[in-house]
């Protein structure tokens, strides 16, 4: 027997299932030196959604980030999630941005790339592969793990197989939904270990509670490594506790060896970070508990109660709980992980809030059903591809998804221009362009701010520069205080972070507002917005929005209008994008009509039931006669 090797997700899955990654560097860098010291197999520190929640809502970079985590962390392996030819972000890249995003992951501390398809389609991990492998890194592939009538023992051993041929150094088991029960773990471990002989990792989220039973089975039937988090970052939607697995291996052959007492001082900063966020718990809930029911992750239920929240409609919860099941089996049963969670749920939200099903859809279901995120686990539903895509192409099984992702690397590098100081700043344009070029155009420095100090002149001098994670957590510190004022005096300097209100006299200028650490409280529900209440003539219909969102006159910049004032459309066909969840949401005409108003300018925010369109239904029996003449 070996001792049960772990890997502590606190800092990325942990944090991004419980807290909607919105923790900041100054929350971990103060721990980092602790945890490098428990001895675990890695530590899950980059990846996922970390990437993309630095630039839009922590002011980091996540390439800074990295280094950082790195520097404090000399002893233990860093690990990071990539979502296979997706790399950290919603669709497909091409193959020499996925190179060079590998090698610089590599190159800034990335020691174990673990990398999944949705699909668990193996030309979607092949370019990831050869890219680890050329650098040297550890290649753990995942299985994304669910239950559906074509996910068999036999096709999860067949991909492993797959998986061991592209030079595999380990196999992931990604229960990301909790759906893994003991003996299903124990087959599948044995199964794995006998096709593949290599190491097994089980990652598994708590939601119905079965992961640490899941755990002491895997590992009695082969498993070698597990993923905890710390105690205040587990349960829930999170991953089990450290703490609770390790005492569960003491005095067993699998022991671990890790210092309890040393997680348990590393739990008590945790749960100073977690009541200073005013973040709750990780707890297991009844709805949690149905999982084995509907197979709905923890972190996308989450997801739809906020989604729901948003569009006013909280109460529809249980319709669209039933609806995810029905537009799965629509859509060959993909797992539902990254991307294929939000495309699926956004298709099921759509339905029950129109009232009209499969009537919105956004354009990445309309790629995925065409093939571009990979080939379908099972059959589509042969009505609702008619219905969905018409007449358009499906792409062929043998011609891979990747292949369409034709912007390289030197054409994101020419986009971005004069902005890009380095590789890394490119890479970060090419996987979230607006994000990056707002950030980028706001930091031209990499970690430091000159600040002007009270009595001085604009000349600053080097000794007068500060780090501005001091200011930030300066920034902390006043706004979580009832006084309207902090000020630290240093080396004969003086630096004072005042409240708005106060703020008028400040004593330094050009400072950048770190975002907040917890996300804001929702504004209470509302009704859906109305039309416009204006003079129509009777036989006008409003096009509404059915979310909320950002109205998108065309489906590019530079592109011509979807439609234009007094154009005659098809029924069926697009009229505008509303942008919402990281989705592009495509509105169609329900009939053939013409476009008498367009109500919101390009790039506006809309609320559900707002008025996009004033159309005039045209009667088809007729020709151009219009109804009511």
């Amino acid at each position: 027997m070996k001792p049960l090797q772990i890997m502590d997700t606190t800092i990325r899955d942990g944090q991004q299932s419980l807290w909607a990654t919105r923790m900041a560097i100054g929350d971990m860098l103060p721990i980092l030196p602790k945890m490098d010291q428990v001895g675990y197999w890695a530590i899950e520190s980059w990846g996922g959604a970390t990437f993309d929640s630095c630039l839009r809502f922590l002011d980091e970079n996540p390439w800074e980030r990295l280094r950082a985590i790195k520097k404090s962390c000399p002893q233990t392996k860093l690990s990071m999630l990539v979502r296979g030819q997706n790399l950290v972000g919603y669709h497909h890249y091409s193959t020499d941005v996925v190179t060079r995003f590998i090698e610089a992951a590599h190159h800034n501390g990335i020691d174990v790339f673990r990398v999944f398809d949705a699909l668990n389609d193996i030309r979607n991990v092949k370019d990831c592969a050869k890219a680890i492998k050329a650098c040297g890194a550890h290649f753990e592939p995942a299985i994304s793990y669910t239950v559906s009538p074509v996910h068999t023992l036999d096709a999860y051993v067949d991909y492993a197989v797959a998986l061991k041929e592209l030079g595999a150094d380990s196999i992931c088991v990604k229960d990301m939904a909790g759906l893994l029960t003991p003996y299903r773990t124990d087959r599948l471990t044995r199964a794995l270990r006998e096709a593949t002989d290599l190491p097994i990792h089980l990652h598994c989220h708590y939601v119905g509670g079965m992961a640490p039973a899941n755990y002491i089975k895997g590992t009695e039937a082969g498993a070698e490594i597990v993923d905890t988090a710390s105690a205040p970052l587990a349960f829930g939607n999170s991953q089990p506790a450290v703490e609770m697995i390790v005492a569960a291996f003491k005095e067993s052959g699998y022991d671990t060896g890790i210092d309890l007492d040393l997680l348990f001082e590393i739990a008590e900063y945790w749960e100073e970070v977690r009541k200073r966020a005013h973040y709750k718990r990780g707890v297991s809930s009844l709805i949690h508990m149905q999982v084995y029911k509907h197979q709905i992750p923890g972190g996308m239920m989450s997801n739809l109660v906020s989604q729901l929240d948003v569009q006013h409609a909280a109460d529809r919860l249980g319709d669209v709980v039933k609806e995810i099941p029905r537009v799965r089996a629509e859509t060959g049963f993909p797992p539902l992980v990254t991307p294929m969670s939000q495309i699926v749920g956004t298709q099921a939200v759509f339905n029950v809030l129109t009232g009209k099903r499969w009537s919105v859809v956004s354009a990445e279901m309309k790629d995925y059903l065409a093939g571009k995120y990979g080939k379908a686990p099972g059959p589509l539903d042969e009505d609702i591809l008619k219905k969905v895509m018409g007449n358009s192409e499906v792409l062929p099984d043998d011609i891979a998804p990747s292949t369409l992702a034709t912007q390289t690397f030197d054409d994101c590098k020419e986009e971005i221009g004069a902005l890009a100081n380095s590789d890394e700043d490119v890479l970060m344009y090419a996987l979230f362009p607006n994000e990056a070029r707002a950030f980028l155009s706001k930091h031209r420095t990499a970690d430091k701010v000159e600040f002007m100090l009270a009595g001085e002149s604009s000349a600053t001098k080097e000794e007068d520069y500060v780090d501005i994670n001091q200011i930030r957590e300066l920034i902390r510190a006043v706004e979580e205080s009832s006084i309207g004022e902090v000020t630290i005096k240093e080396a004969g300097s003086e630096i004072t972070v005042r409240k708005p209100e106060v703020a008028a006299a400040a004593t330094f200028a050009a400072m950048p507002v770190a975002a907040a650490a917890a996300a804001p409280a929702p504004e209470k529900a509302k009704a859906p917005a109305a039309p416009a209440a204006t003079d129509h003539p009777d036989n006008w219909k409003a096009i509404t929005s059915p979310m909320v969102g950002t109205f998108y006159a065309a489906p590019a910049p530079d592109a011509a209008p979807f439609v234009k004032l007094g154009d005659e459309i098809m029924a069926g066909q697009t009229m505008c994008i509303v942008e919402a969840m990281k989705l592009m949401n495509e509105i169609p005409a329900e009939t053939m009509c013409i476009v008498k108003e367009i109500c919101v300018e390009n790039a506006q925010p809309v609320e559900f039931g707002q008025a996009l369109f004033y159309v005039e239904p045209i009667d088809s029996n007729s020709g151009k006669e219009k109804l009511g003449e």
